[in-house]
């Protein structure tokens, strides 16, 4: 029998309910929250069978030159210690503070981009904070010679046993592929072996490895990598394959990398997936819009840029989930919106209706946060150990309370569901009126007393694990747990009263039973003010932890325990084996609870302000918006601003001096952008969106150390991305432009960008400080300037000019100049130096340029606008006759204004 122990380790209690939703600051993630067990010498040889490299040669090349493990003993291996600073190539010799790349192997667990230290057994590495808690397994591969560009990727949560396929063609610049792991937040990717031609890394491994350096890359044979293999495992394990068999059974590269994450987690958990027990689900890059890294950093979509720990993101503003499934899902939606119209009016429909009926918005919210993670039950339910063991016995026991809690809750959920009237809540609650639920449960009574529950604490449920099953032949061992509990209390109760302490007594899986202090805020007591016979005192907050030598001599707690999960085993085995055929439909729970907590989130969250139902269009209006993250955590209300773009006016200037608001109204626009495209209600008085596929920005004047590249040399290449990559449906955001070298050739840059960016129909913002870019309103009718108000008082205090920022949003372009040097006058700065600033800024003032724009430019200019406004009537106008003919004669009284009375009179005649 195999005695290997599972690499990962996600115990059901053991992990934080809220782990999704908290961000941990990197630094304080101890090395036990990412175990790294000791493989043993078959796992060593194991993977030398399955990661061996593409020759031999080579590998007795890296294993002469590259000492990456060494073994003490004949029974395990040591993990290197693994920490970003330094790398080494295939052959190298690897010492600390080399940087250079390596062949990767499983058996190594070697992370790109960190340094080998040999012989030793933790591994500790830094990480993004959405990154600590994930649980996902990602299989990559991409086509060779004609098919390159190909990429098939599968993902498998540890977590949750559902078995994501994709397969879709990416660009050189592989931003797909890139989108989608940033999705996901991978723990481990595994890629085949040929990803390192010629102990070269290919393009793809090479982005993957600078983009993800903290996540573990594992390299397999490629033969692992088998589309046959990969078709009959699915075939096996997925019980719905068939309704999916027609899409898949041409994707050969996403059924090669199935077979290759089946085989290696079966290997690393030691553990089968149950025949039919997995969920399969095919994703293309269909239906859902696509935000690159870089604008999902810049927008603070997940993290904030100051403060990581702080919950002043999107994600913190929209996330008053309730379930661990419906926080994961609110991420991926924030990360990939939906681009589908009519999942997204589904949606809306939900919130208009829970908005309406309140008790049906509480009745959802109250048996929500009752839920536990769903998926995780099911994964634990469907994997089947490959040995068994006392952890493993109370694992399953564990299992099946939990699955017990989550069937009692669906009546009671689907009771308050068919109150909805919305095709969405009808359409689950149908699928969840599925006689599997009362069947599972009726087995479930068989074996389990029904006054088993779920309780938070270890303690309280160990008691009801021991307790839970049927079986009389237990009542001696369950009476001598009692009263050894009982012993265990009454030691504490009078350990409290002889030192006169308000005494607790505590458990945990890790610890076991120990004691617990509470000290008030005012109270200063120390550690070693406590009795001399506490031993092992903590203390965390305003609570010491500790034991004595006769709490931890209790070892007839382990005995009895042991003898109550080894013979409770054997009935729970057999009732996980009755009822696994019917566990496929909490898949359908699952998504149900998931997004219904996200919606009722979103509900959550527009009740809290003055949110509106968003439309969707051709055209992106915003009247009276306002950033969602400033209203939630502003002391003042924001400045709301109109926002409008379209067809005839969809490259949009925007000036005005600094601290005027520029910045933060380009990030509102595109927050509200992805907030609506969610499902989600947004924060104004009327806006209309039109859904975009791809959203980019090019944010921020920083260099980059890492790669060598200046603050310009970084604009080129985001900027040059925006280019290759950005179609008619795209939405972009530009905040400065050319800053990073000098201003004529910083102009020329913008000017010739710009001229790319309108040959396209994409919704362009562009905040600049180059006054000349504005000329560009008189050669392209589509291009629209606007400014960021001030006002200027004079101080009497200060014997000079003040600026007042309104941060309000008007159309044309600024009248300021210097604006600059008066803030530069708000700072400490010497008088005498901004005097001889503003002289010399005088010197080197250019006269005004004249007015490019002739009445000919105007006359077609006003036509192409009007032409415009008529074809989006056309489409998009919901008006009765009357309020029809009131707004052409609007739009005709707009268009002479624009042309002037001289053109106009001419046309007329």
């Amino acid at each position: 029998m195999d005695k290997r122990e599972p690499k990962y380790n996600f115990g059901l209690l053991e992990t934080p309910h809220s782990s999704e939703s908290s961000f941990t600051s990197p630094h304080s993630v101890s090395s036990s929250e990412n175990p790294q067990p000791k493989p043993s010498n078959s796992c060593s040889s194991y993977f030398h069978s399955m990661a061996g490299s593409s020759s031999s040669s080579s590998n007795d090349k890296v294993k002469n030159r590259t000492p990456v493990l060494t073994s003490d003993s004949s029974r395990s291996r040591a993990t290197p210690r693994i920490t970003p600073g330094s790398r080494a190539t295939p052959g190298s010799r690897a010492t600390p503070g080399s940087r250079a790349t390596r062949r990767i192997t499983p058996d190594a667990r070697i992370t790109p981009g960190s340094r080998v230290t040999t012989g030793i057994s933790s591994a500790t590495s830094t990480t993004t904070p959405q990154a600590l808690n994930s649980t996902v397994i990602v299989a990559i591969v991409e086509g060779r010679g004609i098919a390159r560009g190909e990429i098939g990727m599968t993902s498998l949560d540890l977590k949750s046993p559902t078995l994501v396929l994709s397969q879709f063609s990416d660009s050189q610049t592989y931003v797909k592929t890139l989108t989608k792991l940033q999705t996901l937040v991978p723990l481990e990717i595994i890629v085949p072996n040929t990803s390192f031609e010629n102990d070269k890394k290919t393009t793809l491994l090479k982005l993957i490895s600078d983009q993800y350096s903290a996540t573990c890359i594992s390299a397999v044979q490629r033969k692992y990598f088998n589309e046959a293999k990969g078709l009959q495992m699915l075939k096996h394990l997925c019980k719905e394959f068939h309704t999916m068999e027609m899409v898949l059974s041409s994707k050969y590269y996403c059924l090669a990398t199935t077979a290759a994450i089946l085989k290696y987690i079966e290997f690393i958990q030691n553990i089968e997936y149950a025949p039919n027990s997995l969920q399969l689900v095919f994703k293309g890059s269909e239906n859902s819009t696509m935000i690159d890294m870089a604008t999902s950093r810049n927008l603070e979509l997940l993290q904030n840029l100051r403060y990581p720990k702080s919950h002043h993101t999107l994600f913190g503003t929209l996330n008053f989930t309730k379930t661990p499934g419906g926080t994961r899902l609110l991420r991926s939606n924030i990360l990939q919106p939906p681009s589908d119209v009519e999942t997204i009016r589904l949606r809306q429909d939900v919130i208009s209706e829970l908005v309406e009926k309140e008790d049906i918005f509480y009745n959802l919210q109250t048996t929500l946060s009752k839920f536990l993670d769903i998926e995780h039950l099911i994964s634990a339910c469907v994997m089947i150990p490959k040995q068994d063991s006392l952890k493993v016995a109370e694992s399953k026991i564990t299992t099946v309370i939990l699955l017990k809690h989550t069937l009692d809750l669906v009546p009671g959920f689907v009771g308050f569901l068919k109150d909805c009237e919305n095709d969405l809540i009808k359409a689950y609650c149908q699928t969840l009126q599925d006689g599997r639920y009362e069947e599972m449960r009726n087995k479930i009574s068989i074996v389990i007393h029904d006054d088993t529950k779920y309780q938070k604490g270890a303690l309280n449920m160990r008691t009801q694990k021991c307790f839970a099953v049927k079986v009389r032949l237990l009542d001696v061992a369950r009476r001598t747990y009692s009263e050894i509990i009982n012993d265990i209390s009454e030691m504490i109760n009078q350990l409290g009263q002889e030192c006169n302490l308000p005494l607790k007594l505590a458990y945990s899986t890790t610890r076991g039973f120990y004691i617990q202090l509470f000290c008030g805020q005012k109270d200063n007591r120390s550690a070693e003010s406590l009795p001399g016979h506490f031993i092992k005192v903590s203390k965390f907050k305003n609570t010491f932890s500790f034991t004595t030598t006769d709490l931890v001599s209790v070892y007839r707690v382990k005995e009895s325990l042991q003898e109550i999960y080894l013979m409770t085993n054997v009935v729970v085995t057999e009732l996980m084996n009755e009822i696994r055929e019917q566990i496929g439909c909490l898949y359908k729970l699952s998504e149900a609870v998931s997004m219904i907590d996200m919606l009722v989130s979103f509900t959550h969250a527009c009740t809290l302000s003055s949110y509106v139902r968003p439309v969707l269009t051709d055209t992106l209006a915003i009247k009276q918006g306002r950033h969602p993250i400033l209203e939630k955590i502003g002391v003042n209300a924001p400045v709301p601003n109109n926002a409008y773009a379209a067809e005839d006016n969809n490259f949009i200037i925007i000036t005005g001096p600094n601290m005027s608001g520029k910045s933060t109204y380009l990030r509102q626009v595109v927050l509200l952008q992805i907030m609506a495209q969610m499902g989600s209600f947004v924060p104004a008085q009327y806006a209309s969106f039109r859904v975009a596929d791809q959203i980019f920005s090019r944010i921020g004047s920083d260099d980059d150390i890492e790669t060598n590249s200046s603050t310009f040399m970084v604009e080129m290449k985001e900027i040059n991305y925006i280019i290759q990559n950005a179609t008619d449906k795209s939405l972009i955001i530009i905040d400065e432009l050319g800053r990073g070298t000098s201003a004529d050739e910083g102009v020329g840059i913008c000017h010739a960008i710009s001229e790319h960016l309108l040959s396209c129909k994409a919704f362009t913002l562009f905040v600049t400080h180059f006054m000349d870019l504005t000329h560009l309103a008189s050669l392209y009718p589509n291009v629209e300037n606007y400014f960021f108000e001030v006002q200027r008082t004079f101080s009497v205090e200060g014997n000079c000019e003040t600026m007042t920022f309104t941060h309000n949003l008007s159309r044309g372009q600024t009248k300021e100049k210097h604006y600059g040097l008066k803030l530069a006058e708000l700072s400490t700065m010497p008088r005498r130096v901004i005097d001889e600033a503003n002289e010399i800024s005088k010197i080197l003032e250019k006269k005004d340029q004249k007015n490019l724009e002739n009445k000919e430019a105007l006359y077609e200019k006003a036509v192409f606008k009007l032409g415009m406004r008529l074809v989006q009537t056309a489409n998009n106008s919901s008006l009765d006759p009357q309020s029809l003919r009131a707004f052409l004669k609007m739009l005709k009284v707009n268009f002479e204004k624009e042309v002037g009375s001289d053109t106009t009179s001419t046309t007329e005649e």
